[in-house]
């Protein structure tokens, strides 16, 4: 049913919630009649909130603000819910009465009297809302960008990634070709080692030959030598 004294907008009262910070609201009271209307506001939580006025009297076709403060809340409440709720009560009155004439008697249902009642209640607002785009949004564009930075390195022709290997080290064909210098030499180095026992013994012939043993160390030499050139080329 719709109050046919006053009008109250809006019709919910929200308030901007901010931790350890008081924050206000507002609600206006228009008289919809050619007559005095005397009004009082009350609340479930008088401790949590201060009203100003609490009362008083709308001229004809008139309007009252109402200031509401709530004191800095100490704690978040579960999914920002709040319970307090807020009446404001009206009832016409008589000319002469000033808002000193006010009493909580008359706003007592009475077989003579009507007294209309129009309930808020509060709805917190986020002082300080979050982000628009949601935390999952984020990452899935962080890693976009992530994968756009692979996809765009990987994009790299390979000629140039070969060229910048090639310049670092030695290509296939550059080390066979030292590989095989090395090999003639080595064979060329055996060659003139036989010629040199070749000439050994012909020289151990004419002067009446060498020992056994000094012809075994020539030999053992050879093989030293011959080994230790191998095993320098692995």
């Amino acid at each position: 049913m719709s109050n046919t004294l006053l009008r109250v907008y809006p019709s919910e009262l929200k308030l901007p919630f901010e931790l350890k910070k008081a924050n206000s609201g507002c609600i206006e009271l228009v008289n919809k009649t050619d007559e005095r209307v005397a009004f009082k506001v009350k609340t479930t939580n008088p401790r949590k909130y201060a009203v100003r006025p609490t009362s008083g009297i709308v001229p004809p076709g008139g309007s009252c603000g109402i200031t509401i403060t709530m004191q800095a809340p100490k704690e978040i409440p579960q999914d920002y819910h709040c319970k307090d709720k807020f009446l404001v009560q009206s009832v016409v009155v008589q000319e002469g009465i000033t808002n000193k004439d006010i009493v909580p008697e008359m706003f007592s249902r009475a077989p003579d009297r009507v007294v209309e009642e129009f309930k808020l209640r509060v709805v917190y607002i986020l002082a300080n809302p979050p982000s628009p785009v949601p935390e999952e949004d984020e990452e899935e564009i962080a890693d976009t960008e992530i994968d756009h930075e692979v996809f765009r390195q990987s994009m790299i022709h390979p000629a140039s990634r070969q060229g910048h290997t090639s310049g670092s080290q030695p290509s296939h064909d550059e080390e066979v070709s030292m590989v095989n210098s090395e090999v003639v030499k080595y064979v060329d180095e055996n060659k003139k080692l036989q010629q040199e026992l070749e000439l050994l013994r012909e020289r151990s012939q004419s002067f009446g030959g060498f020992s056994p043993k000094f012809v075994l160390f020539v030999f053992l030499l050879f093989v030293l030598v011959g080994y230790l050139m191998t095993g320098r080329k692995v």
